[in-house]
């Protein structure tokens, strides 16, 4: 090897080296679950008794009743003087269901909305498409998590 290989061979070992020594990245054990959370807005959960969403993407189709909770929000308590923070949930008037799905990427996906008031009466229909949005939220080397948020009013759906 002359001179010119060996200075390429160290220059190339040389580029490397940092890649061996770099530290670990410790990604949290999150689990993440694939689908679409649909929140009813307080001013029109009163209406609202039982819905249907029907989810659709990259040809596969999901369909299912919705088990309707009530909504939360948090509510901050302030900080001790030694740095422990704590927190507290409050009913917020929403209902908030969730339609697991067997996968979910972000091209478009449309949803469907059908539902029954107290009544009995069916709800208008809606429909939504629209585009999962798709974050890093622990670094690019802990993976991307991709999240479907809707609400539903009485003007109709959209994306959260």
């Amino acid at each position: 090897m002359g001179r010119i290989g060996l200075a390429l061979t160290l220059a190339g070992t040389a580029a490397l080296l940092p890649g061996c020594f770099a530290e670990p990245v410790a990604c949290p054990a999150i689990g993440h679950v694939a689908g679409v959370s649909l929140t009813v807005a307080a001013d029109y959960a009163d209406d609202v008794a039982s819905l249907r969403l029907k989810a659709c993407q990259d040809g596969i189709c999901t369909e299912k009743d919705l088990m309707l909770n009530p909504g939360a929000t948090a509510v901050d308590q302030g900080c001790t003087p030694d740095g422990v923070c704590s927190a507290t949930s409050s009913p917020d008037g929403t209902l908030q269901g969730f339609l697991e799905l067997p996968a979910l990427s972000e091209s478009p996906l449309e949803a469907t909305v059908t539902g029954t008031s107290p009544a009995g009466i069916a709800l208008p229909l809606r429909t939504l498409t629209f585009t999962p949005t798709g974050e890093n939220p622990y670094g690019e080397q802990c993976g991307r998590v991709i999240s479907a948020a809707l609400t539903l009013d009485e003007e109709g759906l959209r994306q959260r």
